[in-house]
């Protein structure tokens, strides 16, 4: 396709997903790792973008799947805790884009109002001022801890945890979290890889709140619009679970996705782009169209 007509295909699906949005009686938002790069956050989207972001962990010649792993904080926790410990402070420090702002304004507009769903794990879309209640953290949160025994079905914040990290060796400084119960050592309540020990209760009651929102909207019979933005086909689940939500409410799913952006359904809307470019280009036709 020539970049002409690139360009105003991509006008045209942006003025159906702001029409779309405009006669929505309530959004979903869908998100992948996708979402943060806007804000600088990382991707890890292959082997290369993971050690691009973490050169230490080259050396080691590890995956993000292997580095993702709970072994490591058995076997080598100040790494471990090196990892995540530089990652909690990196979303800390992080500022979410304006897309988010964005998505918010236009969710906050619909009267049945919106709900996030996202495999992200640091806590940007609380950040940028979404409800708490509304949001379901698919595989968990980086913010809260668990013992890594675990001796309870319990999760705490990490508020008061500030670790120092070697940045060349990736090492975490000084004392590690500690489970407030047992004193045994404490890990962030992620879903990681081969994870047996994962306590899911603090997730389990987020879902439990998207059933019953999406339940009501299926009674009333109301009208649901999908927004996807950044879910990648490596791990898929952000992009089954919003496709299965639009067959199941006959929901129009906007997928937006620089590589990733292929839909399987006419009704669907496909947009090529980073998340803050579609979003705001979504949201000015929508402002400019009264929605």
């Amino acid at each position: 396709m020539k970049t002409q007509e690139k360009r105003e295909n991509i006008q045209k699906q942006l003025r159906r997903a702001a029409d779309a949005v405009a006669g929505a009686d309530a959004l979903l938002i869908t998100a992948g790792a996708g979402m943060g790069v806007d804000s600088g956050l990382p991707d890890f989207r292959g082997n290369h973008g993971f050690w691009q972001a973490y050169p230490a962990i080259r050396k080691m010649d590890l995956a993000f799947e292997e580095m993702a792993n709970p072994k490591w904080f058995r076997q080598h926790p100040r790494l471990a805790w090196g990892f995540y410990g530089h990652r909690l402070n990196l979303y800390r420090r992080t500022t979410p884009h304006e897309g988010f702002a964005k998505l918010l304004e236009m969710g906050r507009e619909k009267a049945q109002g919106c709900f996030v769903l996202t495999s992200n794990v640091d806590g940007q879309f609380q950040r940028a001022g979404f409800d708490e209640s509304q949001v379901s953290e698919c595989h968990g949160s980086i913010h809260n801890l668990q013992c890594t025994q675990p001796c309870r079905d319990e999760v705490w914040s990490a508020q008061g945890v500030h670790l120092a990290i070697n940045s060349e060796s990736l090492q975490a400084i000084g004392a590690l979290p500690s489970c407030l119960q047992c004193g045994a050592l404490a890990r962030p309540n992620i879903l990681l890889f081969r994870d047996k020990g994962w306590i899911e209760e603090r997730t389990k009651a987020q879902e439990e709140r998207l059933w019953q929102w999406l339940e009501n909207l299926l009674v009333t019979k109301r009208r649901l619009v999908i927004v996807e933005v950044g879910a990648g086909t490596a791990l898929p689940t952000i992009r089954k679970r919003s496709e299965f939500y639009g067959k199941l409410h006959h929901a129009i799913l906007i997928r937006i996705n620089p590589r990733d952006y292929h839909v399987h359904k006419e009704r669907y809307i496909s947009l090529p782009l980073t998340a803050l470019e579609a979003i705001e280009g979504i949201w000015k036709l929508w402002k400019g169209g009264g929605g």
